[in-house]
């Protein structure tokens, strides 16, 4: 960082630190009060990790701690073939109208998810479809797909496309050279994407508090409904066991990232 100009100007290293103590101390702060013996989750009064216990008998918790899993495992999984599939086609060949297709898979990154909750529920409404699990997985898959497909797509234009041709010129079939060239050299990006898609599945809460019926609540909206009569130290040790997670895959992605980048 020291080779970097920006940091000659006078305050941006001061404005650097407080951004990042702005961002993360309400984090350690709400880990801590995880561990706060007191009912009252605000006042330490001792140390105590009798509150972990109470989050894993509430059996409401693991209930829409089962709702989230089911969910983030069906959309990432069907996310991650549709972006891979969706990266393979964009990669391997050039046609009309495929800047304009390659916008679209991106857009859910850049609009609001406000808006696409709403307009997922209009949607659903409209054609339908009874809210619950089936309808949290839909509109997750499409949220996650362009989560998936940014790893894949950078994975496979790092590739070679040569390898291919090669693989053909040795009486390859394409899925004989898919299977034994390009998948094999494509996994750290799908597997990056996968886990990707996971996590932002599992976080979301605008999407599912939109488009989740009765009986298939995910647990960010049921911790929603639990501060809304108070922060209690269950709320903090259920954040914190979700944070937990949260950097475990992201470190994963990350690690992942940068074997692919060495191979």
């Amino acid at each position: 960082m020291t080779g970097n100009p920006l940091w000659r100007f006078v305050g941006v290293r001061t404005t650097a630190l407080l951004f990042f103590v702005y961002l993360y101390v309400p984090i350690v702060i709400l880990i801590a009060l995880s561990f706060n013996e007191n009912r009252t989750a605000t006042i330490w009064t001792g140390f105590s990790t009798r509150w972990y216990g109470v989050v894993l008998a509430n059996a409401d918790i693991l209930h829409a701690a089962r709702s989230s899993l089911i969910v983030a495992s069906a959309a990432t999984l069907i996310a991650t073939i549709a972006a891979t599939a969706a990266a393979l086609g964009m990669g391997r060949a050039r046609f009309r109208g495929q800047d304009a297709i390659g916008g679209l898979i991106a857009l859910p990154l850049v609009v609001p998810e406000i808006v696409t909750a709403v307009a997922t529920l209009l949607f659903f409404v409209l054609i339908g479809i009874r809210l619950g699990l089936t309808s949290l997985i839909i509109a997750h898959t499409v949220f996650c797909i362009p989560f998936a497909y940014l790893p894949v797509r950078a994975r496979l234009d790092g590739m070679d496309p040569l390898l291919e041709e090669a693989a053909a010129d040795l009486y390859a079939t394409p899925l004989t050279a898919f299977r034994r060239i390009t998948l094999p050299l494509l996994w750290p990006g799908i597997l990056s994407g996968a886990m990707l898609a996971f996590i932002i599945s599992l976080d979301d809460f605008v999407i599912s508090y939109f488009v989740a019926g009765a009986g298939s609540t995910t647990l960010p909206v049921y911790i929603f409904g639990m501060i809304r009569i108070g922060i209690s130290p269950e709320v903090n040790a259920v954040s914190a066991m979700m944070l937990v997670i949260s950097i475990l895959f992201v470190t994963l992605s990350y690690v992942v990232g940068r074997v692919r980048r060495a191979s």
